[in-house]
């Protein structure tokens, strides 16, 4: 059995410094290449966060491509019974999103570390220069559709009454005052709740304990299949990540994002 069991999908600083050196645990550091290198988590291997999206227009939120998923679960030295724990230090849109393609590649055993890098530097845990060495063998991967909602069946759900759309975005794109695409404004039915309202700015941006009320108080319930994006799904990453964590049994992420919807031709806009 792992030291990692009986954790919540949300651990704090003290459970991942206890378990360190835990044989199964693999660290996945999102930051950027000048934090990583100023100082990092005892053991964490860094990840480009680009590399975690397909960046090809005109939906650059899109998973990466099979071959570059194996390459980069390669380096990391991926197995089926590791344990991944992941963090970033922007209160978890990077993070969150790598734990949606843990799930589009099938793997369920993660954690994320509630209020990443930040969290840990405030309860003055070790940091490290250390690059851990990358891994070279290969891996093969499975992905799997369940945890991604693509345009077309978006498009066929609007309307259903056990759906809720979580545009995660600013108040100005959502009401179509800041335009990114050919198109602003919404997704019709989308209700609006930004990524950072999700966060608790004064304990180091971890997931506000509150949020759960929030979002019933929106509609965001967990009796309704929730589907979250922003532009380009890196904070609707952190969404995707919240909603899982709150316990919601039907969670997908729109990856298309509003970079796709607002550039289709064929998609019904509100604003």
């Amino acid at each position: 059995m792992s030291v990692f069991t009986d954790l919540p999908l949300v651990i704090e600083p003290s459970d991942l410094h206890a378990r360190l050196d835990a044989p199964e645990l693999i660290l996945v550091d999102l930051t950027n290449p000048a934090r990583f290198e100023a100082g990092h988590i005892p053991g964490a291997h860094f990840i480009e966060p680009k590399r975690t999206q397909l960046g090809q227009p005109p939906a650059p939120g899109l998973a990466p491509a099979l071959t570059d998923l194996e390459r980069l679960f390669g380096e990391l030295g991926h197995r089926s019974d590791a344990v991944y724990v992941v963090y970033d230090d922007e209160g978890g849109g990077w993070a969150g999103r790598f734990i949606w393609l843990l799930d589009v590649i099938g793997h369920s055993r993660y954690h994320y570390l509630n209020g990443g890098l930040l969290a840990w530097e405030a309860a003055g845990l070790p940091l490290s220069r250390e690059t851990p060495a990358a891994h070279s063998a290969p891996v093969s991967l499975t992905l799997h559709d369940e945890p991604t909602a693509t345009r077309e069946y978006l498009q066929s759900r609007l309307g259903a009454d056990d759906l809720a759309v979580w545009d995660a975005r600013g108040a100005d794109e959502y009401h179509g005052q800041k335009v990114l695409a050919a198109k602003g404004g919404h997704i019709p039915g989308a209700i609006h709740f930004e990524w950072t309202d999700g966060m608790d700015k004064a304990q180091q941006l971890r997931i506000r304990q509150d949020l759960g009320e929030c979002l019933k108080a929106r509609g965001i319930t967990p009796d309704k299949e929730i589907i979250t994006h922003c532009q380009t799904h890196r904070r609707s990453g952190f969404t995707y990540l919240a909603a899982k964590a709150l316990g919601y049994p039907r969670v997908k992420a729109y990856a298309g994002s509003w970079s796709e919807w607002g550039n289709h031709p064929d998609t019904p806009v509100e604003s």
